[in-house]
């Protein structure tokens, strides 16, 4: 049985969803265990909880030790079933990190994934689902990966309540990607949104970035205000936050995203985004440093060679990359030092549905 130690690198909640993850695609049974000794709050909390429990359901695995506040888990996955499933994370824990857990292996499932995922979809230490959509989902379609995912309610803290849907079609296998040079800018989308808040919070968010990134010489710049009545408001709790990105000549998709909070101006949240995106594209890299982390998994099983450059080698992507090494057998080369601009690249292992 493989054995984890859910104190490297980072040593958070990553650690658990990157490796029942891909031990769930290769159908490896794994002991993990100082599962986040280091946090504030030790062990399993509400969401590492509920993707695992997900996906054992879409996996027929035996499981352990699942339990709030486990420091250890032994998972034994057997299949990747297709089917409905359904998460409710009974806080404002994140559904961009469950997610995170569901999707690599349910694209070599043995039928279609439909899944409902209700609890924060914007959350300071996590992709918000605008992130997730509009950036992530982008570049590992480039790699052959087919889904659609919407949000159907946004789930702010400390309410939660947000609910996402995902429709996930199976692949025979993944394409490598290369993402090394983005070239010209070609356009900057973005969302603003607020909720059970004035409607001119989003307006103001969306002017502010808007401006900082003209002021920085980027132009073709969209970003859509989404606001609700307050007489057809759905939401649990007020929020806001605004989404960008950039997409480029050579098919890069760069993104940055900032939350508001009580207390902070509108304007301070859209132009902390804009400061945050220019930042990323005067890297000069392929790969934002968020995303970086999120394709390790995805370069991993792929066939072929991938390559990419970040603008910043995070310990979240190199706690993924002693993952994938560890658990699928890959040998990761890396030109750069830890919080600076770097290049990965790895041979994939070229996983085929029903291997």
């Amino acid at each position: 049985m493989l054995e984890i130690d859910g104190s490297i690198g980072e040593g958070g909640g990553s650690v658990v969803r990157i490796t029942t993850a891909m031990c769930a695609l290769l159908r490896k049974p794994v002991r993990i265990f100082n599962i986040r000794v280091k946090r504030q709050k030790p062990g399993l909390q509400p969401q590492h909880l509920k993707a695992v429990e997900v996906l054992a359901k879409m996996t027929a695995a035996e499981v352990s030790g699942a339990e709030i506040g486990s420091t250890e888990i032994v998972f034994s996955p057997t299949k990747i079933c297709g089917g409905t499933y359904r998460a409710d994370i009974g806080t404002a824990g994140s559904t961009t990190l469950i997610l995170q857990t569901l999707m690599p292996p349910a694209a070599f499932a043995d039928g279609k994934i439909a899944v409902e995922i209700i609890g924060g979809t914007d959350n300071p230490m996590a992709p918000p689902i605008d992130f997730w959509k509009n950036v992530t989902l982008r570049v590992i379609e480039r790699m052959g990966y087919r889904a659609k995912i919407e949000c159907l309610r946004r789930g702010h803290y400390p309410a939660g309540g947000g609910i996402v849907r995902a429709e996930i079609t199976p692949v025979e296998m993944l394409e490598p990607i290369e993402l090394m040079e983005p070239g010209k800018v070609e356009r900057i989308l973005g969302v603003a949104h607020c909720v059970k808040l004035h409607p001119n919070v989003a307006q103001r968010m969306a002017h502010a970035a808007a401006r900082r990134l003209l002021k920085a010489g980027y132009s073709n710049i969209d970003i859509k205000k989404e606001t609700y009545p307050p007489e057809s408001d759905p939401h649990l709790a007020p929020g806001a936050g605004i989404t960008r990105w950039a997409e480029t000549e050579n098919m890069c998709v760069l993104g940055a995203s900032a939350l508001g909070r009580p207390g902070k101006p509108a304007e301070r949240v859209g132009e902390e985004a804009a400061v945050n995106l220019i930042k990323q594209l005067e890297s000069g890299a392929g790969v934002d440093e968020h995303l970086a982390d999120q394709l390790i998994p995805y370069m991993t099983i792929a066939g072929g060679r991938s390559e990419i450059r970040c603008s910043k080698l995070t310990l979240h992507t190199v706690t993924n990359i002693i993952l994938m090494e560890k658990i699928a057998g890959v040998k990761f080369e890396i030109e750069g030092e830890l919080n600076q601009p770097a290049r990965i690249a790895v041979r994939g292992i070229g996983f085929r549905r029903g291997a």
